[in-house]
């Protein structure tokens, strides 16, 4: 009797532990989910072989491990086995296919993962996944069409030119900015670029570039003739006259303050830069990929300029130092609350109340061309409206950190300020960049 009863829970004893092993091994059958993609998208008949490519795979038992092969006949290269300790729920595994050195033409690439689990005596289940492609490794040629162009710190240039194959990316890098080209026809791109105020002279080296749909990349440096130029130095001083005056609007502007000292010095300051990041976002996100303006652009007229672009500013109270900051436009001023004109045929990108802008409208004119009115007091126009030249945005104003009655006045390229005084000089528009851009059509 005590036998049996042995032999029984023995039994039973078996019976569960052969249960919860053969639980363990068959709770999990299936093979990870598994894609790879270039930026987002899915992989392209040719690709280079420097382009990122990202391996995506997930399951719930975690992945153990992704190994990635190339065949090219008969023929087949391991090129990485990535082992992932802890057995993460997702990975993400970019690679590139430089180290295959692989020949101009078609191969395939294979994939295949491993779960984490305890399927197949401890190997896991597995997913592969194959896809045929073709090898290219010509880089895109680039022909500049124009000559180089002349380009003063503060200011900006034009160049056409010819790219041999269909872009992914393509522009000028200045430093750590990218001025993206637009084609104008097929395989002729206009990019407009800038010479930064903030950028010295012995800094300044633009580099063209072109990425083709494989990804293969050309760079090279971008001949042009810099000029460098030294800004003004200018005092302005605030009153406490000027600070009661203007501490509904300070208040307004920096909230978190409690002087209206502490309220100025963190408008021009912080919340200037804030101010600044939202025109550069604005310009950046909406550009027409041709030329909207005509000719030379209108300013206020009869109007007396007041403040210079890259005016190096030092601000004074009782005679003390109190901030220092560059001014980045025209202020320009005739009489109160006098029309401001569009400075040329455009699109509006932004309409509204920008801290120490005040009232603010932006404008698109094509190639990343933008320009910028604020201190408004009406605003007549609304996003998405199109206007000429010479149509009246609004009127001038004191909104903002205006001292008086005024238009600031800029021009942007990608959202980087740059001098008015070139694009109001008919002479320079015609010379540096509409003749220019005539050879691209």
């Amino acid at each position: 009797m005590l036998k049996t009863k042995v032999s029984t829970i023995i039994t039973l004893f078996t019976l569960i532990i052969i249960t919860l092993f053969g639980y363990v091994l068959l709770k999990d059958l299936q093979g990870p989910s598994l894609s790879f993609s270039i930026d987002g998208k899915e992989l392209e008949k040719k690709i280079g072989p420097r382009k990122e490519i990202l391996v995506i795979a997930a399951d719930t038992s975690g992945i153990r491990n992704v190994v990635i092969s190339v065949k090219r006949g008969s023929k087949t290269l391991e090129l990485y086995n990535k082992k992932f300790a802890n057995g993460p729920k997702s990975i993400e595994f970019p690679f590139t296919l430089e180290d295959a050195k692989l020949p101009e033409g078609a191969f395939t690439l294979i994939v295949k993962t491993h779960d984490a689990s305890l399927a197949g005596f401890n190997k896991g289940n597995s997913t592969t996944k194959e896809i045929k492609l073709s090898m290219d490794n010509k880089q895109p040629r680039i022909v500049v069409e124009t000559f180089p162009p002349s380009i003063h710190r503060g200011g900006a240039g034009l160049i056409v030119y010819k790219v041999s194959e269909e872009t992914r990316k393509t522009g000028v890098y200045v430093g750590d900015y990218f001025f993206p080209a637009y084609e104008q026809k097929e395989g002729t791109y206009a990019c407009l670029f800038a010479f930064p105020e903030f950028m010295l002279f012995s800094e300044y080296y633009p580099q063209i570039m072109a990425e083709d749909k494989a990804g293969n990349i050309t760079e090279s440096r971008l001949i042009v003739n810099a000029v460098n130029k030294n800004f003004p130095s200018d005092k302005v001083k605030i009153t406490e006259d000027f600070l009661t005056k203007k501490a509904t609007e300070l208040a307004k502007i920096a909230p978190d303050k409690q002087t209206t000292l502490e309220q100025y010095l963190e408008a021009n300051g912080a919340i200037r830069k804030a101010n600044d990041k939202l025109i550069f976002d604005v310009c950046r996100k909406h550009v027409t990929p041709k030329a909207l303006w005509e000719g030379d652009f209108k300013s206020l007229p009869r109007a007396a300029v007041k403040a210079q672009f890259g005016d190096r500013r030092t601000y004074f109270l009782d005679g003390k130092e109190i901030d220092k900051q560059v001014h980045l436009g025209y202020d320009l001023a005739s009489v109160a609350k006098a029309d401001v004109p569009a400075g040329n045929n455009g699109v509006v990108i932004y309409v509204g109340y920008n801290g120490i802008y005040g009232n603010m409208v932006l404008l698109d004119h094509g190639l990343g061309l933008s320009s910028l009115y604020s201190h408004l007091t009406t605003m007549n126009v609304k996003v998405g409206d199109t206007v000429k030249k010479g149509d009246v945005l609004g009127t001038t104003g004191t909104t903002g950190l205006a001292v008086g009655d005024h238009v600031h006045f800029g021009i942007l390229v990608q959202g980087i300020p740059v001098q008015p005084k070139e694009w109001i000089d008919p002479k320079w528009v015609r010379n540096n960049i509409s003749s220019r851009l005539s050879k691209a059509f």
